[in-house]
């Protein structure tokens, strides 16, 4: 890491906190920006100018091109299924069943996937795994069902399937030029990382992923097809939050907060994006340090400020979501997780 980038990570605000008792025992630093459609910030705090890779927090942005190539139509893929292309799935049955039955619409099956195989991130499907003396497949990743998506595209625009996860491959060329379109940021494949699931991933400025979410849900900024894609990704979504992430996952109880108003999407390393279509505005922020049990505060805390002056009530329910008490394993409570920003 360049010496400047150590910098700026180093001067951004603490934004969340973690008490033990009246102390504060740890502090998580970080940069979040709240934008509509032209890219205007509504409140930020933090560098929100400095690159970071968004990971799984733009898997909306990610499955543009299976709505515009027509693939989505061409294997009906309804509410659920475009919900789950957009998952960070927990591994759960109905996950793994619905990333397979996308699958075989194409013609194809588990073998097609190139996103690789961990155990669930569900503990309780995770051990009924191991108890029944199974091994997690590629289904159980909780990219599955993007990596569906990519391969119902290829299907339909007759691709080659095998090598989808390259950078050069058709497949990765289209997300990335939709990716550009929405951030407005150059994404160069020779400076591109590679995520958990074998795709490239991008970094970009925070303010260009909450820009991108907030032209999706105010219908501005972009052409008109490529915003009634991310449209109806968005709204199914919000349709069906469960097969977007999983049960007691924080991205459904955000979503379930307020049915078909707000839109939310955790990403690994402690970045979140999300938008308030009703408002027209998009968000993104990221922790320095990665903590998800920060972003998930912190993305609560964004959502109450955002609503403040516009739902009182749904703003002070956001509120006791970003707020989370913390117990040891006797259930005694010995300190809290609190957004301070």
């Amino acid at each position: 890491m360049a010496d400047e980038e150590r910098s700026a990570a180093v001067d951004n605000p603490v934004l969340v906190e973690v008490t033990r008792g009246d102390r504060v025992e740890s502090r998580h630093r970080g940069a979040l920006v709240v934008t509509d459609a032209s890219g205007a910030a509504v409140f930020s705090s933090g560098d929100v100018d400095a690159p970071v890779f968004p990971r799984s927090a733009v898997k909306v942005l990610q499955a543009l091109p299976l709505i515009e190539s027509g693939a989505a139509d061409r294997f009906g893929l309804g509410a659920r299924e475009l919900s789950l292309v957009c998952a960070s799935h927990s591994g759960e049955e109905g996950h793994v069943a619905l990333a397979g039955d996308i699958l075989g619409r194409a013609g194809l099956g588990q073998e097609a996937l190139e996103c690789g195989c961990h155990w669930p991130f569900s503990a309780t499907i995770s051990r009924q795994i191991a108890r029944e003396g199974r091994e997690p497949t590629q289904l159980h990743n909780n990219c599955s069902g993007k990596h569906s998506g990519f391969l119902c595209t290829a299907v339909h625009l007759g691709e080659e399937t095998a090598g989808y996860v390259g950078g050069r491959h058709q497949v990765q060329e289209r997300v990335r030029r939709a990716m550009e379109d929405m951030t407005g940021a150059r994404l160069d494949p020779e400076e591109a990382g590679i995520d958990g699931c074998s795709i490239p991933t991008y970094a970009a400025p925070l303010k260009g992923f909450a820009t991108a979410f907030a032209r999706l849900v105010s219908g501005q900024g972009a052409a008109p097809d490529r915003l009634a894609a991310g449209k109806r990704l968005i709204e199914a979504c919000m349709a069906e939050p469960w097969y977007m992430a999983g049960t007691k996952r924080a991205d459904v109880a955000m979503m379930e907060a307020a049915p078909g108003r707000v839109f939310v999407k955790t990403g690994a390393e402690g970045v979140y994006c999300g938008a308030v279509p009703e408002l027209g505005l998009g968000f993104a922020l990221k922790i320095d340090d990665g903590a998800t049990r920060a972003s998930e505060a912190l993305a609560a805390a964004t959502l109450s400020r955002i609503f403040a002056a516009h739902d009182g009530a749904l703003s002070e329910t956001y509120a006791a979501q970003s707020h989370d008490t913390l117990r040891n394993w006797q259930t005694t409570r010995v300190g809290d997780v609190v957004a301070v920003f």
